[in-house]
């Protein structure tokens, strides 16, 4: 072959492409070469996370046996759906109360968790968890099942206690929760969706929630362990293995966790505990004030310093405040000396004070900070609210003394006398006959004027016996049957 100089550039550039080919190849194959390499896990770190994990597994191990299902059951009478009750042309011709007085008896049931707090069989968990019971059964960790009895109940905080006929059980010690701390390590164990026995992990988000509108004293720790349907009354439990709280609520627009759950803290839990087994009831201090926060446009016009503290809007007379010289207008920024940062936290000290006690208090007024004292007395029993279930067609009506400031409040003439409906459990007998700020006046022809006469004459009739209620309502009073037909 005749070589050109032609031939010789072309040979030329073919040999200079192949090296750059050549180079690009070798650079992506280089390239691809670094993007894979994959870095190796410190001996360090895995000790560390094994240390954890094994940390965890045994807190885990350690309180679950202690953590108990609960299925609660109860008998409901609720009107029957039919095809033809509602519609218009069979009303036309039988009148509108046509069906409405068609009912039937269900067994309604619902699952929740406990925790066995004595080797003796009482368990601690939430009176949601068995308000309105018939039946109550215990599943215990080794499958062992047992009929539990609610011994004791308070709505006012959602806690109750039940007993089950066994010894020598596992427990949980109850730990000191108001040396909880925002970021700590927790565990959440109970039975969500009935699924036994289910932990998990999480930290306290914060604590002394209160406000939250679940129940009426609040003081709840929050966390961002898991806590489903199903573990109501379930542990919420340090790293030492100790009791800390009573999972009771979560914060949801799904119906599901969302990162947000509410557990009653054991301190709460042990006072409420404590006097519902030597009282039968629980006994709660009041000093007779009305509190509301302290905000800065308050604080400016009452010429007050600071921003907590709870401000008082006004004094029960022959109270344990009125006695103590605390008047309207004072900030309580002191209690037993604990500082107070707002009225629900001052609430719940009140009340977890013992009768009887003579307590300290600083206040502010006028911007000056003086020292009072008064002697805590129980709360009266004209503001207690109705928490007992009964077998009959007033079961899931929510009651509670007419107080003079409900009175006030609703606009109720002095001459009424009663109790006040302040809610009605859908499906129960009462629903839709009775509605929130009835008052109550007769129950069967007997006068009622308090929660006490109310629980005793309910207390007294029987499943299938109608009631004759007299009701005020709107300004005028009517007479109203319950009746099973």
């Amino acid at each position: 072959m005749k070589f050109t100089r032609k031939t010789a550039l072309t040979a030329a550039i073919f040999t200079l492409a192949g090296i750059v080919i050549g180079l690009v190849i070798s650079t992506s194959f280089n390239i691809q070469s670094t993007a894979i390499s994959q870095p190796a896990i410190s001996k360090e770190a895995i000790d560390t996370l094994s240390r954890v994990n094994q940390a965890l597994a045994e807190v885990a191990a350690f309180a679950k046996p202690a953590v108990v299902n609960i299925s609660s059951s109860q008998v409901v009478t609720q009107r029957l759906p039919g095809p033809f009750f509602d519609d218009p042309f069979f009303k036309r011709f039988f009148g509108e109360e046509f069906g409405q007085n068609r009912s039937g008896k269900f067994r309604r049931s619902g699952q929740g968790s406990g925790v066995i707090v004595d080797k003796n069989g009482y368990i601690l968990t939430n009176s949601h968890v068995v308000k309105g019971a018939d039946e109550i059964k215990v599943k215990l960790a080794d499958k062992r099942e047992f009929k539990g009895k609610v011994i004791g109940m308070d709505t006012r905080s959602d806690i109750a206690i039940i007993k089950i006929d066994a010894d020598n059980l596992p427990v949980l010690k109850l730990g000191d929760s108001s040396q909880m701390k925002v970021g700590e390590t927790v565990l959440a164990i109970g039975n969500p969706f009935g699924l036994n026995q289910t932990v998990t992990s999480g930290i306290v988000s914060a604590v002394g929630r209160a406000d939250v509108g679940i129940a009426d004293y609040e003081d709840f720790i929050q966390t961002d362990a898991a806590i489903n349907p199903g573990n109501s009354g379930g542990a919420l439990v340090n790293i030492r293995g100790e009791l800390i709280g009573i999972n009771t609520a979560i914060f949801s627009t799904s119906g599901g966790y969302q990162g947000v759950g509410f557990a009653v803290p054991t301190n709460m839990a042990k006072v409420v505990m404590d006097s519902l087994l030597k009282s039968g009831k629980v006994v709660r201090g009041w000093l007779g004030v009305q509190i509301q926060p302290l905000t800065p446009e308050l604080a400016k016009q009452f010429n007050l310093t600071g921003k907590d503290g709870a401000l008082v809007g006004d004094i029960t007379d022959d109270s344990p405040a009125a006695k103590a010289g605390i008047q309207r207008g004072d900030a309580i920024i002191e209690y037993a000396g604990k500082q107070v940062t707002n009225p629900s936290e001052l609430r719940n000290m009140v009340a977890a004070t013992a009768p009887g006690k003579r307590v300290s208090m600083k206040i502010l007024r006028d911007g000056k900070q003086l020292s009072v004292a008064a002697t805590i007395a129980e709360l009266p029993a004209g503001r207690q609210k109705s928490s007992q279930s009964f077998d009959n067609l007033l079961n899931g009506v929510q009651a509670q003394d007419l107080t003079p400031d409900l009175r006030s409040r609703m606009n109720i003439p002095k001459r009424v006398k009663g109790i006040i409906v302040t809610g009605v459990a859908g499906g129960s007998a009462a629903d839709g006959a009775l509605t929130q700020g009835d008052v109550i006046m007769e129950i069967n022809r007997k006068k009622i004027t308090s929660i006490t006469d109310y629980e005793k004459a309910v207390s007294k009739i029987k499943a299938d016996e109608d009631i004759l209620l007299l009701v005020y309502r709107k300004g005028g009073t009517i007479y109203m049957t319950l009746s099973n037909r």
